[in-house]
């Protein structure tokens, strides 16, 4: 399998270097990759690709295919710092998580987006159903 995934050349996958998963040749990461070392793609192309099967996407209307994206570390930009204003947006969105639609309370923990409520507000609400 991982033969048909093999073209380094991009002859038959749309002019992209291609790769079978674990790989890719030195000097080359995925987004996640540069992250872990401090760095960001920069407004890079995409240098090459990573193709593998992963049975966890095999699904009717899915293609079980995954794909990453590989860009050059040598050109990868140090990821910009974070200034107070992105600090103060962050927790206000991650305090915004916490409060509860129902009681308006914060809950102390993020609110499961499952159940759109804090714990307690849900199981009051299935009580009063039984």
């Amino acid at each position: 399998m991982a033969g048909r995934f093999w073209d380094p050349d991009g002859t038959r996958h749309g002019g992209i270097p291609t790769y079978p998963f674990r790989l890719a040749p030195e000097g080359l990461a995925t987004r996640r990759q540069l992250r872990a070392a401090g760095l960001r793609p920069g407004g890079q192309d995409i240098a090459a690709q990573l193709l593998w099967y992963s049975s966890r996407y095999r699904r009717k209307g899915r293609s079980p295919v995954r794909v990453a994206y590989l860009y050059r570390i040598d050109r990868a930009l140090p990821v910009r710092p974070m200034t107070p204003a992105k600090w103060a947006a962050l927790a206000k969105a991650n305090t915004a998580r916490r409060i509860c639609t129902e009681c308006r309370t914060d809950a102390g923990y993020v609110v499961p987006t499952s159940l759109g409520m804090c714990v307690t507000c849900h199981d009051s609400e299935e009580r009063r159903a039984a």
